[in-house]
């Protein structure tokens, strides 16, 4: 797992490696191990390195083949690259390095740019052809790994995170107002190519770009999801479904466990996913699995930590755990600190849970498996029922969803925001789009589908990541593997919702596996009492925020509609469909813009 960055200047000049120099700084915590700067021509590449495979220098990057005459820097980790390496072997490649970085410059000799098919894995990689200096960038399936960018005229850049595009200078920073619109509709989730500023776009996943030295560009999105049923597996029983999500599963426990020449740890919530993935490791045969488990104080009668499942966990497994209780005061003091590490602006309020669990965590291992997707992909949540009787009800795609998901109305985000801000229902377009997309059975599988293919990977999946490597730590999310996702989308939805409320067939998985007070507990949420509850230190911080001049002169939101959040932050009408708080939404923004743009 790593940092990169790249400057591209299309007239032929020269980049500033000072520019480079700049964003490297911006991504030192994501590879703490190393640094590399390449520059050719109208190319500048660089690269921060957290050594996981092939722990020696000759894995270092920038990586230059000088005999292919090809520059790569890659973020990421590429679990079928000793089969690939193999492969290439046989067709006469010969390798100077270990690890799975080499393994990328030879695929992509040999396929081209068809090579992102049969990489098995996630990742952001640059690779620059020193023959014409085109340059060649792709992003894994499901987006578990990061790629920003900044395109105009002159040049393109691009960097693992927002905050190391900014450090390239000369980038827009006005709010997009598509940006904010889906900011504050689906909970921060900005889908990809939009983000929060005008001058900054992410890559899609499952997505490549081919930029010539002119600046000539050409975007192929080389993976979709399909959720329709094979007719090879209509008659399949629900054991058979069980069966081979089990084995799909295992396969990729295994490929997160043994592709790393690191010790790997889980980190273990005390909830059903990842308390499954301990005991997977186990049926694989590991026997020191290390686990990780955070709680905080209890606040009334709210529980701060989820011990009490996990301990179970923990004992029948005999896991070499370590379990870390965080003051509250603490979440408090340095929420300052993790929102200087959110490369977009993230309301979730585990963010902070997962950035302090990961500073304890790093110093123990360099990679974890985390039980992240496994809600979006097995129909986890409490809102995925309601939304099927909505549509069985005959309500359309979007009324079906909507009501049960968005933060706010499009008529209370006009009221919210200034009348700059005003424009279309730019949420409701792009949701209407990807639910009535080609290629899904049923209504629950096309909200699944853009679940997994788009929300997700805007909310929990960049959070972990964001927070884990701001320590240099790798998470590996082992419900995101490609061909678990594609078989688990294939299968018939009362598989996955049953009747105890989502995830029917991981349950039945888990059954004789892990306890089950576990598998039966009500769905629990990272708790996070200190920033749960609009009270307070909380509130006070919050209010402090939005009304400071700062926030006056951004000009971004209504006062009237401020004030009405401040004076009932708890009042059922400011609460959000999904149980958040619309004022910290608003002041957690406001934050992030003061952190990272003022």
């Amino acid at each position: 797992m790593c940092g990169i960055c790249g400057d591209f200047q299309f007239d032929g000049s020269k980049p500033d490696l000072s520019v480079v120099q700049a964003m490297l700084k911006k991504l030192e915590r994501r590879g703490p191990d190393n640094e590399g700067i390449f520059h050719e021509g109208p190319v500048a590449l660089g690269h921060r390195r957290l050594s996981i495979i092939d722990l020696s220098e000759k894995s270092n990057q920038p990586m230059v083949d000088n005999q292919l005459h090809m520059a790569l820097v890659f973020n990421g980790t590429i679990y079928n690259y000793p089969e690939l390496k193999e492969q290439l072997t046989r067709k006469g490649y010969k390798f100077f390095s270990d690890g799975d970085s080499e393994v990328i410059i030879k695929a992509y000799v040999e396929w081209g740019e068809q090579c992102v098919e049969r990489l098995h894995g996630m990742f952001a990689f640059a690779i620059l052809d020193l023959r014409d200096y085109s340059l060649f960038v792709a992003r894994d399936r499901l987006g578990i790994k990061p790629l920003y960018y900044s395109l105009d005229d002159n040049r393109f850049v691009f960097a693992s995170n927002m905050q190391a595009l900014l450090a390239a200078g000369h980038i827009n920073k006005e709010i997009n107002p598509v940006g904010l619109h889906h900011q504050f509709t689906l909970h921060a989730v900005i889908p990809a190519p939009d983000t929060i500023l005008q001058g900054v776009k992410k890559l899609a996943p499952g997505t490549s770009i081919k930029i010539d030295a002119g600046g000539n560009m050409k975007y192929h999105r080389y993976w979709h999801l399909k959720a329709t049923r094979d007719p090879h597996k209509a008659d399949w029983s629900e054991a058979q479904w069980t069966e081979a999500i089990h084995d799909a599963l295992m396969a990729a426990v295994k490929k997160r466990l043994t592709i790393a020449d690191v010790p790997v740890g889980v980190l273990l919530s005390g909830g059903l996913d990842s308390s499954l993935l301990v005991a997977l490791l186990a049926e694989a045969g590991v026997e020191d699995i290390r686990t990780f488990s955070i709680g905080f104080n209890d606040i009334g009668d709210e529980q701060g930590s989820e011990f009490e499942y996990s301990d179970q966990v923990v004992e029948r497994y005999n896991t070499l755990h370590h379990k870390y209780m965080i003051p509250n005061h603490e979440v408090l003091d340095r929420l300052p600190e993790a929102i200087t590490q959110m490369a977009e602006p993230m309301v979730g309020q585990d963010a902070v849970a997962f950035y302090l669990l990961s500073e304890r965590v790093a110093k123990e291992v360099k990679v974890v498996q985390s039980g992240q997707g496994a809600d979006e992909v097995f129909a986890g949540y409490f809102w995925y029922p309601l939304m099927a009787k909505a549509w069985e009800e005959g309500h359309n795609e979007l009324d079906s969803f909507a009501p049960y998901y968005f933060d706010r109305h499009h008529d209370e985000f006009l009221q919210s925001v200034t009348s700059r801000f005003h424009g279309k229902d730019y949420t409701s377009e792009l949701v209407n789009d990807l639910l009535t997309a080609p290629y899904a059975d049923e209504f629950l599988d096309r909200v699944l589908r853009m679940d997994v293919t788009t929300l997700i990977v805007d909310d929990p999946v960049k959070r972990v990541d964001n927070m884990t490597m701001a320590w240099g730590l790798e998470a590996r999310v082992p419900f995101l593997d490609h061909k678990l996702v594609e078989l688990a989308a294939q299968m018939p939805n009362h598989y996955k919702i049953g009747r105890q409320g989502g995830k029917h067939v991981l349950k039945s998985i888990a059954r004789g596996r892990i306890p089950d007070a576990v598998i039966d507990r009500p769905k629990g949420y990272f708790p996070m009492p200190a920033l749960k509850y609009v009270r307070g230190e909380f509130l006070d911080m919050m209010s402090d925020v939005l009304t400071s001049q700062k926030c006056k002169e951004r000009g971004i939101f209504e006062p009237a509609y401020i004030q009405r959040l401040l004076k009932n932050p708890e009042a059922k009408e400011n609460m959000t469909r999904l149980k958040g708080s619309k004022l910290w939404h608003m002041a957690l923004l406001e934050m992030w813009f003061q952190t990272h743009l003022d």
